[in-house]
């Protein structure tokens, strides 16, 4: 298992792709391990949290409004460069709509 830091698709071992079927698959298979019932005396406390973090991983991705919150910082963190955010153009603006034009632009 992952950390709590994690995303929950690393805590389900998917692909941020995964579909509604192989979700509900992954955590049924590692439900199967994790569940406090299942492990040996010793590890009951380990096991509660694992299945805890694994527990709300699923109710994340298994909703699609609660996955499209949970991508929506992922993409913006895939958006900056150096630090820095990507610059978006927005088609039909230019930077000369807002009070420049070219002549007053130009370095003679």
């Amino acid at each position: 298992m992952a950390s709590c830091t994690a995303s929950p698709y690393e805590i389900l071992g998917l692909s941020s792709g995964a579909s509604s079927q192989e979700i509900k698959a992954a955590y049924r298979r590692l439900a199967r391990v994790l569940h406090p019932d299942v492990v040996a005396a010793g590890r009951k406390e380990w096991s509660a949290s694992e299945f805890i973090k694994l527990h709300a991983a699923y109710s994340t991705l298994s909703d699609p409004e609660k996955r499209a919150a949970d991508e929506r910082p992922r993409a913006a963190a895939r958006t900056t460069r150096r630090g820095r955010p990507l610059t978006v153009v927005m088609p039909g603006a230019s930077a000369y709509k807002f009070g420049r034009n070219w002549e007053t632009d130009q370095c003679w």
